[in-house]
């Protein structure tokens, strides 16, 4: 049986594709309605839909549902972002973003990037701009220089702006990827 994060990104990337879904489990269901893939959660109703017809992918979402987090993590896997912007249903609209190379997108809880931030941290003291953690902030991802909690609210300084979070939202951004941590293909020389 599938988890509900597996069938999550089974329904974005069939989604994706351009494929009809059929899958289900205890808690979600998705399905193909009239040209358009819908993921449901059985005690919520509809909780994220996506267009066939459109030519590019774009997800609708809705920020009320237990699944948010599983969905966000999903698409994020698939280098989709939010765009802030709502539709009538209040569902919040996701469109694909290309990620820089050597980058993995991670969208988590604003305490997740603090975490990373402390790890990532001792480049913020050499010389010239760190480019370990990206954060998007008009259109364009920059790098985080300075993360600061203060009164329950995370301060991200990147240049020349900063943003303040609750430490509950969720943010999008972007981590280098670490090469020692992917594994070499085995070659297979005679």
């Amino acid at each position: 049986m599938l988890s509900n994060l597996a069938l999550i990104r089974e329904f974005v990337q069939n989604s994706i594709q351009k494929k009809d879904v059929l899958l289900s489990n205890p808690a979600l269901t998705a399905q193909t309605v009239y040209k358009t893939n819908q993921l449901t959660a059985k005690s919520e109703g509809v909780i994220a839909t996506v267009q066939l017809s459109n030519t590019l992918s774009e997800f609708s979402i809705s920020p009320k549902s237990t699944q948010w987090e599983l969905i966000n993590q999903a698409l994020a896997e698939y280098s989709y972002i939010l765009k802030g912007e709502v539709d009538s249903r209040g569902f919040y609209q996701y469109q694909y973003c290309e990620v820089p190379k050597g980058y993995q997108m991670n969208c988590t809880k604003c305490v997740i990037l603090w975490r990373a931030w402390w790890k990532y941290r001792k480049y913020t003291s050499r010389p010239g701009i760190p480019l370990e953690l990206l954060i998007r902030t008009r259109d364009s991802w920059y790098p985080i220089r300075d993360l600061i909690i203060s009164d329950g609210l995370l301060y991200i300084k990147t240049l020349g702006s900063e943003i303040a979070l609750d430490s509950e939202d969720l943010v999008t951004w972007l981590s280098k990827v670490d090469v020692t941590k992917i594994k070499e293909i085995p070659t297979t020389e005679t």
